[in-house]
């Protein structure tokens, strides 16, 4: 009888330590499945309403990105955002996961359509 107790103990343990771990494991991968779902936020072509969306980012810390983005140019990197007023390097290493620099597609100029050039009449045969 005291040997069916200790298999039951150590059962009952193994049972607990693999519940734990199956929680563990599906709380990671809800969490993974969350940052996933979690759209990118392109910092080259955001609104100041998605901007507001990062971390320790609100609307004046947005607008200032808009600001930057304006009078220098597209960011290249992630990491330029730190050159905007109050933008700190925490807040970057913060959102770094949900940011994105696609630089956006210039604006093509419509150019007016050329006339074909007129055609030229062969030349006349020359006579040796």
């Amino acid at each position: 009888m005291n040997r069916l107790k200790q298999v039951f103990v150590v059962l009952t343990v193994i049972g607990f330590v693999l519940g734990l771990t199956g929680s563990v494991f599906a709380a990671n991968k809800a969490g993974s499945k969350a940052a996933h779902k979690m759209a990118k936020i392109n910092i080259n072509t955001a609104s100041a309403a998605e901007l507001a969306k990062m971390k320790g980012v609100g609307k004046k810390l947005a607008e200032n990105i808009i600001q930057y983005r304006k009078a220098n140019g597209p960011f290249k990197t992630v990491k330029d955002l730190e050159k905007v007023k109050g933008i700190t390097h925490k807040i970057v290493l913060k959102n770094e996961a949900i940011l994105a620099v696609d630089t956006p597609a210039p604006v093509k100029k419509e150019t007016p359509m050329q006339k074909p050039a007129p055609a030229m009449a062969p030349a006349p045969a020359s006579k040796p």
